[in-house]
């Protein structure tokens, strides 16, 4: 059944299932993951994703979260929207090339909800916890997403504070802190944010 059902399909439609489902099946590793303290939709994904497009840039989403927005998770959402949009939409609306514009709109809504989602979360977890401001400078730890050099943008770092590892987004005043970089923390911007330098080792 589902064979025949396939060789029914458009080509079209067959590229937007693949897109659909594959969308999907990521998406459910991603949070079942999230949700067992894995993470391995960002740890792996994320970090390994952030290093190849450096050359684009790091993004801030609204000018302050400071969330990457080229990160694989986002890519997952983005594509999940405006898959089952597109799928679910085909046979209604007319025009293919509004369907897309559609498509493309909720996947962008997507992403922009889980951002801010994922945001709100960090800030539940970090919140009455831990007294950033009196514990994190001096703590080390590693870039978790590139860091612009100059204060032009932010990543993440994941820090070591009272034996628990934190995530935090960080700026620095120097060059570009690649992803895997050891770094200090010199001083807190925000409850949110963190100046970090990165750990030049002095073995030659």
């Amino acid at each position: 059944m589902i064979a025949q059902w396939w060789a029914d399909l458009s080509p079209l439609m067959k590229v937007l299932w693949g897109i659909t489902l594959t969308a999907s099946l990521i998406f459910v590793i991603q949070t079942i993951a999230t949700f067992i303290g894995a993470d391995a939709g960002d740890s792996d994904f994320d970090a390994s994703f952030d290093t190849d497009i450096d050359a684009i840039g790091d993004s801030s989403f609204d000018g302050h979260s400071g969330m990457n927005l080229y990160t694989f998770r986002n890519f997952v959402n983005f594509f999940l929207g405006f898959g089952w949009t597109s799928v679910l939409l085909m046979d209604k609306v007319s025009s293919t090339g509004l369907l897309f514009v559609i498509a493309a709109v909720v996947g962008v809504g997507l992403v922009a909800i889980v951002m801010y989602l994922f945001k709100w979360l960090s800030g539940m977890q970090q919140s009455g916890t831990i007294n950033i401001y009196k514990s994190a400078v001096g703590c080390q730890g590693t870039v978790y997403l590139t860091i612009p050099g100059e204060r032009q943008g932010e990543g993440k770092v994941q820090i070591t504070i009272n034996n628990a590892v934190r995530e935090y987004y960080a700026q620095t005043d120097g060059d570009t802190i690649k992803t895997g970089k050891p770094i200090k923390v010199t001083e807190v911007i925000n409850e949110h944010t963190l100046l970090v330098e990165e750990l030049v080792s002095l073995i030659i």
